[in-house]
């Protein structure tokens, strides 16, 4: 049970950092909120780590588990979150995140195309809600002109890209974590993910930020990252990488999905964004068939 709250708990947190992105994105563009997020939010944890008299357990972990957890913070906080946050800027909370929670289609998707495993009927017409869910969000009322509704279908690949990212992301940290003997080794591993990236990010910045927007960020701006960071990547990450200790994939990866369903009404009441009816029954959909491809 404390596996599922967890996962739970993680599903709750994405949606509590996607409110705070959502809103520092009106300011700086994605490629530097992430630098900024990754960079500030990988020092914290750090230092975390130091106060609470973890730091040595870096030299106690088996070396694939760092090896595993830095290439998915590069794959999955690197690619995978910036392509997000271009996302949330184009299309907002209430498309964006419940399309980037199909991720676990995709791992199903690769374990029978590159494993050869045979997919149920539960699986296939999980696979067809899903499809049916993202054909409702992508049913637009309120677009209007040519250029609204390329955004919206350009935003919406971009999240599906986003969604099929994190699923390899989320495969190697679930590897990773399987060897952590306790929760402490796998809050060490999920720093580690955090600043593997963030290093990296910082020292290819000339490069990837040209115009270097990450330094010329507003207080506010970064306040609000560095908040979002600290709720994802501190508090969801660690309670899914600690759901992975005590449940199964099978059982954490879907209750982890569940976050269409409160980026949905986080939308509605606190961004005012523009949500029909459409948007909702999309929502619900995707999510049922998140369940039905997992639990099948």
């Amino acid at each position: 049970m404390i596996g599922e709250l967890a996962a739970l708990g993680a599903a709750i947190s994405w949606t509590v950092s996607a409110l705070f992105y959502k809103k520092a994105l009106e300011e700086v563009s994605p490629i530097s909120a992430n630098i900024i997020r990754l960079t500030l939010t990988g020092s914290i944890l750090m230092l975390l780590l130091l106060f609470l008299g973890k730091l040595a357990l870096l030299t106690t972990l088996p070396t694939g588990s760092v090896l595993l957890a830095s290439a998915s913070g590069i794959i999955g906080l690197g690619f995978g979150d910036t392509l997000y946050f271009v996302s949330l800027k184009w299309i907002g909370v209430s498309r964006t995140v419940p399309l980037t929670c199909i991720y676990p289609l995709f791992n199903v998707l690769w374990a029978a195309f590159l494993l050869g495993e045979q997919i149920s009927f539960a699986v296939a017409l999980g696979a067809v809600t899903i499809v049916v869910g993202i054909v409702f969000l992508g049913q637009d009322s309120e677009a209007s002109g040519k250029e609204t509704r390329k955004v919206l279908i350009v935003g919406m690949i971009i999240a599906i890209v986003t969604a099929a990212i994190w699923s390899v992301s989320i495969a190697m940290m679930g590897v990773a974590v399987k060897e952590a003997p306790d929760i402490d080794h796998a809050l060490v591993i999920n720093v580690v993910r955090v600043v593997s990236i963030a290093a990296a990010m910082l020292a290819f910045s000339p490069i990837v930020d040209r115009k270097l927007g990450f330094l010329k960020a507003r207080k506010r701006t970064v306040i609000t990252l560095i908040a979002g960071g600290i709720v994802a990547l501190g508090v969801g990450w660690f309670m899914l990488s600690y759901s992975f200790t005590l449940s199964p994939q099978a059982r954490a990866v879907p209750i982890s999905s569940t976050t269409p369903l409160f980026s949905t009404l986080a939308g509605i009441m606190l961004l005012r964004e523009k949500v029909t009816a459409r948007n909702v029954l999309g929502s619900i959909l995707i999510v049922a068939g998140i369940f039905l491809v997992f639990l099948a």
